[in-house]
């Protein structure tokens, strides 16, 4: 069958090596029997795997022509093929209120955007695991004190342990990536509520990494109602990516008093 042309604008760079597409669907081993989606399968080198393993799988693809390829090659995925861009895609229309794994060789240019729409669906997707850029891969699990860390570094920390499995060579794909790919898993956590307001640490966060240059002090003041006096403590004179998760909910609630 002819293969699917790899298309610049949709961020198009198809995985060719076996191996790596197996250990990748072995990411999501210890959640056979729940439905899982795969983001973007392209010519479903990582799809072969999850059908394999027994995974109950849909798969969601923005691109006509990789969406004919897999009618094709791949009959048992006959009404389970989804042509749709994931980040418009109702999940509620596809899983009900049900659990539901996520995986997928992400495109580069929605990776970010892909792992916020999970936070959304944070009580429903138990896992989320592929590949992504190694940048981002790296970012999304940083720590506190590296410059790596930021805003979905924070947010996703809150509800998963993000943890970065391994890196992938850009020698693997077809055409080649001028960077290369990083493996990640999220795995939520035991987090049914934070400790401060959930809306307002998500303000909180993006604010102090909007500016993230400046000291607490200075990036939170457009948060607080005019006139509002911040205290003279120690936690002000960090910068965002120094904070722990705990130390970002006693910002966050510090904030919250001050504006209430």
């Amino acid at each position: 069958m002819p293969e699917v042309r790899a298309k610049k604008a949709l961020g198009q760079h198809f995985l060719t090596d076996q191996h790596v597409a197996e250990r990748i669907a072995s990411t999501l081993d210890d959640y056979k029997g729940m439905p899982v989606l795969e983001i973007g399968p392209g010519m479903g080198i990582l799809t072969r795997w999850l059908l394999d393993k027994g995974h109950d799988l849909k798969v969601v693809e923005i691109d006509t022509e990789s969406v004919d390829y897999l009618a094709r090659n791949f009959p048992q995925l006959d009404g389970r093929v989804i042509e749709a861009d994931f980040l418009r895609l109702d999940l509620q229309t596809v899983f009900g209120d049900g659990k539901f794994c996520v995986i997928g060789n992400y495109p580069y240019n929605i990776s970010s955007q892909i792992f916020f729409k999970v936070l959304d669906y944070k009580d429903r997707v138990p896992c989320c695991s592929g590949m992504l850029q190694r940048e981002v891969a790296e970012r999304l699990a940083a720590g506190p004190g590296t410059k790596a860390r930021g805003i979905l570094s924070v947010l996703l920390q809150a509800w998963y342990d993000v943890e970065y499995l391994f890196t992938v060579s850009e020698n693997v794909f077809n055409p080649p990536p001028k960077v290369k790919s990083g493996v990640i898993r999220l795995v939520r956590n035991n987090v049914t509520e934070l400790p401060c307001d959930a809306a307002l640490f998500r303000t909180v966060v993006k604010a102090t990494f909007g500016q993230r240059r400046k000291t607490l002090r200075n990036s939170v003041r457009p948060l607080l109602p005019p006139g509002a006096s911040l205290p003279d403590i120690e936690l002000l004179k960090l910068r965002p990516e120094q904070l722990t998760q705990d130390q970002f909910y006693e910002l966050t609630n510090l904030i919250s008093s001050l504006r209430s």
